[in-house]
């Protein structure tokens, strides 16, 4: 009786210290209660061991895979040779199917991948005779039957190993099964908690898990120096940048003090005065609206500016800024009284201006008198405070104030007094001067003085810029 399970593919399941072995049932021991396996699979791993035995006390589960009765017939060649077998192919408790047959031989055994467990598909019934005796004629023809030679080109180099089992279903469940994932996870966890035992009673209670911010570094080492600017005998006001950095405000003193060392080191008026043109000209294309208004497709919506400028430095700084604004396809209007004596500097920037074709008035009856977009106040002068008591100088306040525009005042004078124009944003150069208490949002905008020359001065200076070149200050 035991014989006839010889050749029979099983799996044996010992359970989960011995795990799950396959293979062909090579013995079978009444007497001793035990069978062995020859190429047995370990957990669907190939054994070192060519056979192996269990014992009965050791099996928790046994299932056959393959029944297999083979019959030998003789051949009219040298020998004899072993026919193809039909393979029934199931478990116990299940209904057989006819899978493809495959040829033994006494003399060699088979050293494929691991048993594949294969289920039966819910399907019909079908003939089993005539699927048996298809496959056996197509198995023959491949094998060198009469049909050999007329196999044409694509069986040459398709047919070859074809699997006649692509029916049939895979078993998820039954393959699974021989992955023992408790085991293996808890092995690697006794791995991980006998290494790191050490490192973690070392650094419990000493750090915190932390979150980071998009913008925080989490290699950082070094302490931020937010103070990186400081001022000599400073007991003014001071500002901070978005980032944090300390800029402390200057006195007027020392700011021309400033200006006056970086010119002696070549950072003349004339470039100073490009460079306040060129941010200054930059800003107020953003305050305009920036690639949302200047485009193409919106010339018939230009932006109109009206700046208002002094015969001083500040106001040939105001001249500039229109020539750029000017070069940007923005309608500009000047606005420059007419005086019988003028800086240089005021000159040469007019006849700069007077080639842009924009629009110069002297007159405020000449200004607009709806709204405009923006108006850029450059009347006051550090040197001259007297300005503020003539006349062309209220009215271009008066009208500034009525217009109901935005103000934008570059480089405001500070008198200690309230200032005649109430702007919207104020843009310091350099360094910010202790300006007056107002509304108005503080700008800074950088204009190329080396770190030297703030040294120079007794400034300890560091950027605060960083990308930019005009940066928003806040009241510390």
């Amino acid at each position: 009786m035991a014989a006839d399970w010889l050749g029979s593919v099983v799996s044996i399941n010992c359970g989960l210290a011995l795990g799950v072995y396959q293979g062909e049932v090579s013995s079978v021991d009444h007497a001793s209660q035990t069978i062995s396996l020859r190429q047995p699979y370990h957990n669907g791993i190939r054994c070192h061991l060519p056979e192996v035995t269990f014992s009965a006390m050791d099996i928790k589960d046994l299932k056959f895979l393959n029944i297999q009765n083979t019959v030998n017939k003789p051949s009219s060649g040298q020998g004899a040779a072993t026919e193809p077998s039909v393979i029934l192919s199931g478990s116990q408790g299940q209904s057989n199917r006819v899978t493809q047959p495959h040829v033994t031989s006494s003399s060699s055994q088979s050293s494929t991948a691991p048993i594949t467990i294969l289920r039966r598909a819910p399907t019909a019934p079908t003939n089993s005779r005539g699927a048996t005796q298809a496959t056996l004629k197509k198995n023959s023809v491949r094998n060198g039957g009469a049909g050999g030679l007329m196999r044409t080109k694509d069986d040459e180099c398709f047919g070859g190993g074809t699997d006649e089992n692509m029916d049939a279903d895979f078993d998820f469940e039954g393959n699974l099964a021989l992955f023992d994932k408790a085991a293996v996870f808890s092995q690697i966890d006794g791995i991980d908690s006998h290494s790191n035992r050490a490192q973690h009673q070392s650094t419990q209670g000493e750090q915190k898990s932390l979150s980071y911010r998009h913008d925080e570094n989490i290699l950082e080492v070094k302490p931020v120096i937010y103070r990186q600017i400081t001022v000599p005998q400073h007991r003014g006001k001071e500002y901070c940048t978005d980032s944090g950095l300390v800029v402390p405000s200057v006195p007027y003193e020392l700011h021309k003090r400033l200006l006056a060392a970086a010119e002696r080191w070549g950072l003349s008026l004339e470039r100073r005065l490009e460079t306040v043109g060129v941010c200054s000209s930059q800003m107020a294309l953003t305050l305009l609206g920036g690639p949302n208004r200047l485009t193409p497709k919106n010339v018939h919506q230009r932006p109109t500016v009206v700046i208002l400028c002094g015969p001083h430095v500040q106001g040939a700084q105001g001249i500039s800024c229109g020539r750029h604004l000017a070069n940007h396809e923005v309608e500009v209007i000047l606005f420059l009284p007419n005086f019988v004596k003028m800086q240089e500097s005021v000159t040469n920037e007019v006849q700069l201006y007077s080639r842009t074709s924009s629009k110069q008035v002297a007159s405020i009856k000449d200004l607009p008198v709806s709204p405009v977009d923006l108006v850029i106040n450059c009347l006051d002068c550090h040197e001259n405070p007297l300005l503020r008591e003539q006349t062309w100088y209220q009215s271009a306040a008066d009208w500034a104030n009525q217009n109901r525009a935005p103000v934008l005042s570059i480089d405001p004078a500070v008198n200690g007094q309230p200032p005649t124009v109430e702007a919207k944003w104020t843009l310091s150069l350099g360094l910010p001067l202790p300006l007056t208490e107002t509304e108005s949002r503080v700008y800074l905008c950088d204009i190329g003085i080396p770190k030297l020359v703030f040294q120079e001065v007794g400034i300890r200076y560091h950027s605060p810029f960083g990308c930019k070149f005009v940066i928003p200050l806040h009241t510390a």
